[in-house]
């Protein structure tokens, strides 16, 4: 099958995992990347793409660490050195030795060598699985941040350990002073190499920007191609760890950019929205071919009648069992010493379970498939590399035991540490969201009046619209937030209720004819539909918005609608007293306590469908874009003075807060964009 054809698989497999992860959240997104490259393999027979290590760690495993080092809390790389370092190098050791031994205890067919080769491989954790995970869960911070701080080393040391390994098995000759000392180099010689690149490559940037070379896209994409540059150069002409090399770079980066970025603010956000994109599908690539080789991995060792299936499974489980037991009686005794003896001056109290949070988020990912299907078929002796197949199906198995017990066991274990925020005062990210959506309609109701009204009822549908979609999902939603949709569609309900008794009396005194009484009751029914949040009213609302742009795009020809006739005369009169009389009835349940603020909020739309009905298509389309522009940018500063507010209550963090202010830029850069065009 075409390259090219693959490719395009790929992509659209990614983006249908982001669909299906929308309606299924609790499974995470790597899972289901995982699952559909098998699809991809059972479905379309010969279709590959077949990646060596060293291409694969330049195209995926160079560019993501890169972005890690310049985006990781460099106080946090600081403070947590000490766990990080006896992650990504002690631990990695010592899963070596002792899941090799174990290894090659329970399955003796496997030799010493290749059970190390295996245990090294099995060593590198990876943190973007457990980066889907913890987004919906909320992990406790220093538990993802020393996951992430060592993902920046062990790839390294594992990588390093399951070569000399493999080289053991292939040649049977092996010195331990040979590979502490090789071992020593590329770490070091990484180190120096990614910090003289990072800071030549910056140095080469300042210059071109003093000649006058300052085009953006030039810039984003010289920074685009830097973690490629230093990966090579380390890799292949000073044989030194490409992935340490990147990873200093990218620290240096983050350092430098910290005291320029306002100064290239332009070329900063384009490379931070290009480095979204690019990490988005490689991220989501690495797991779909890792999908794509579970077939290759397991057909050997299944179709060996020698071994049953279930002794096979078993192996998975021991194995994996093994390997995160290893991680989690280090955690504990290494949490111990950083507690009693240890420089970290808040080093939190050793507890069970902060200890198993890090033991199950140690997830095995991409690193462990393509380092073990780069084991040979032949050693130097001309004879086949002992049980290959029955390691690379350890591999994957171990690979998928992880990502599910992490699937299934994070979510309970994270469940005590969310009521502890909670009785704390602290909000969620997308409450605080929620929370300056809000404020801001409050803002458009309180600037809104008979000359911006038309603007501030369109620019309000864009805020509920953003609101709605930042709505929990039915399994999460807190008691509040049910309550109050509830409660709005009770409102809702009624005022359709009025309208509807309005319309039958009008009938029944014979002041309407049958067809628009038969008119308004079909739309009666379609609007109490639409009071669920489903893909009809959210159908229903881009048709309205396409429907008024169009009608605002004609305002532009009076000559064109000027004559025209007005469609229906009489149901409009008729729909515009039975709102007036829905209105009237809803004012009468705003006294009542408790529902004031949500009655207002359906009364407004019905005074906004009564402006529309009053005047189509009346306002110039020009002076309706000023006065929405005009609207949003005074929202906007509202937005921001909330996010201030929620920060100095302490219901969000520093962190939150720059979120939350991003999630406004967002929208001011779109608006400025429009407003340059």
């Amino acid at each position: 099958m075409g390259l090219l054809f693959t490719i395009l698989l790929l992509l659209i497999c990614l983006l249908l995992s982001n669909v299906i992860s929308n309606y299924i959240p609790f499974i995470p997104v790597a899972l289901i990347q995982v699952s559909l490259g098998l699809v991809l393999v059972l479905m379309f027979e010969g279709i590959s793409l077949d990646i060596e290590t060293e291409w694969f760690l330049l195209l995926f495993i160079a560019p993501l660490l890169y972005n890690d080092g310049r985006n990781y809390p460099r106080e946090e790389l600081w403070r947590l050195r000490g766990p990080i370092l006896g992650n990504a190098v002690l631990l990695v050791l010592l899963t070596t030795i002792g899941g090799g031994y174990f290894i090659h205890w329970m399955i003796d067919e496997i030799p010493l060598a290749a059970a190390f080769a295996l245990a090294a491989i099995l060593s590198p954790t990876d943190p973007v699985a457990v980066n889907g995970i913890a987004k919906r869960i909320r992990l406790p911070e220093g538990v993802l941040n020393l996951v992430r701080g060592e993902s920046l080393i062990n790839d390294a040391s594992g990588l390093v350990a399951f070569n000399y390994a493999v080289a053991a098995v292939v040649t049977g000759y092996f010195s331990w002073q040979e590979a502490v000392l090789d071992f020593s180099y590329k770490f070091a010689a990484g180190a120096v190499i990614g910090l003289v690149l990072a800071l030549l490559l910056i140095g080469i940037r300042l210059i071109l920007r003093k000649q006058g070379i300052t085009d953006v896209t030039f810039h984003t994409l010289l920074q685009i191609l830097t973690p490629f540059f230093i990966f090579m150069i380390a890799e292949d002409v000073l044989h030194a760890s490409g992935v340490i090399a990147v990873v200093v770079a990218g620290i240096i980066h983050s350092m430098v950019r910290d005291q320029t970025a306002t100064l290239v603010a332009e070329e900063q956000v384009l490379t931070e929205n290009i480095w979204t994109i690019v990490l988005f599908i490689l991220n989501g690539i690495a797991f779909l071919l890792l999908g794509m080789t579970l077939p290759t991995s397991m057909s050997g060792i299944l179709e060996d009648p020698g071994r049953g299936y279930e002794l096979i499974f078993l192996y998975v489980v021991a194995v994996g069992s093994v390997i995160l037991g290893i991680r989690f009686a280090w955690a504990y005794l290494f949490s111990i010493y950083e507690f009693k003896r240890g420089k970290m001056a808040d080093a939190p109290k050793p507890n069970f379970r902060t200890t198993l949070l890090i033991s199950l988020t140690g997830v095995r990912g991409t690193i462990t498939m393509v380092g073990v299907l780069s084991i040979p078929f032949l050693m130097d002796n001309g004879e086949g590399f002992p049980e290959r197949s029955l390691i690379l199906f350890l591999a994957a198995g171990t690979i998928l035991f992880t990502l599910v017990l992490a699937t299934v066991c994070l979510p309970l274990l994270s469940r005590s540490s969310q009521k502890q925020k909670t009785e704390t005062g602290k909000i969620s990210v997308e409450e605080a969201r929620r929370r300056v959506l809000l404020t801001s309609l409050q803002k458009i109701r309180h600037e809104m009046n008979k000359e911006n009204e038309a603007a501030a009822f369109d620019l309000m549908d864009e805020y509920r619209w953003r609101f709605e979609q930042l709505q929990p999902a039915e399994d999460s939603k807190s008691r509040a937030d049910k309550d109050r949709e509830r409660k709005l569609k009770e409102i809702r309900r009624r005022g359709l209720r009025a309208e509807r008794a309005f319309i039958q009396k009008a009938r029944e005194e014979g002041a309407m004819d049958q067809d628009i009484y038969e008119a308004f009751e079909k739309s009666f029914d379609r609007r109490e539909e639409a009071a669920s949040n489903n893909v009809r009213s959210i159908t229903r609302y881009l048709q309205g918005k396409l429907g008024r742009a169009w009608k605002r795009f004609w305002g532009y020809h009076p000559e064109m609608n000027g004559n025209r006739p007005e469609p229906f005369p009489e149901g409009r009169k008729h729909q515009l007293q039975a709102m007036e009389a829905a209105i009237q009835d809803l004012e009468k349940l705003a006294r009542k306590e408790g529902y004031k603020k949500l009655v207002n909020e359906v009364i407004s739309d019905y005074r906004q469908k009564i402006s529309r009905l009053k005047n189509p298509g009346s306002l110039n389309a020009e002076k309706y874009e000023l006065q929405k522009e005009e609207l949003r940018i005074s929202v906007l500063d509202t937005g921001r003075s909330e996010i201030f507010q929620l920060y100095e209550s302490g219901l969000i963090t520093r962190e939150e807060a720059k979120e939350l202010r991003r999630f406004i830029n967002y929208i001011e850069s779109v608006t400025l964009y429009e407003q340059n065009e």
